[in-house]
């Protein structure tokens, strides 16, 4: 991911595909063992279209987007989500982000992270350390 939010410009955006398997690797990381992350027939049972993405990966997504434009992840100083949506795996999220304005060293961020067209995550508000 390349940005300029440093000197005055929008981060870029991150595009991130996750791998069919990534529901089980991170329910495995996190301890997160919900049937609606690792089981399809179960996920579509309760109305989801298939097992979903956990919801802190997509803010991690969000994360990282922010701390490379940002020079590294001590950059990072706060983070609000909203989350709106459920992600599934083998589909692109992006994750795209606005400068909104800087302010005592630290610049203010806005950004939402999409999938298919749908917000997953919106209304993040993100502080960053300038550098």
């Amino acid at each position: 991911m390349s940005g300029d939010s440093e000197h005055g410009g929008d981060p870029a955006e991150l595009h991130v595909t996750p791998d069919r398997y990534l529901t089980y690797r991170y329910a495995g990381a996190s301890g997160d063992f919900n049937p609606i992350h690792l089981d399809d027939e179960f996920a579509r049972s309760v109305g989801l279209p298939s097992r979903i993405l956990h919801g802190l990966y997509t803010m991690a997504l969000l994360a990282r987007a922010q701390t490379e434009a940002a020079g590294g992840p001590d950059r990072l100083k706060r983070l609000a989500v909203q989350f709106r949506g459920a992600a599934v795996p083998e589909q692109e999220i992006v994750v795209s982000s606005k400068l909104v304005e800087v302010r005592d060293g630290r610049a203010i961020v806005s950004a939402t992270a999409t999938q298919a067209g749908k917000a997953i995550i919106r209304n993040a508000t993100v502080e960053l350390e300038q550098g």
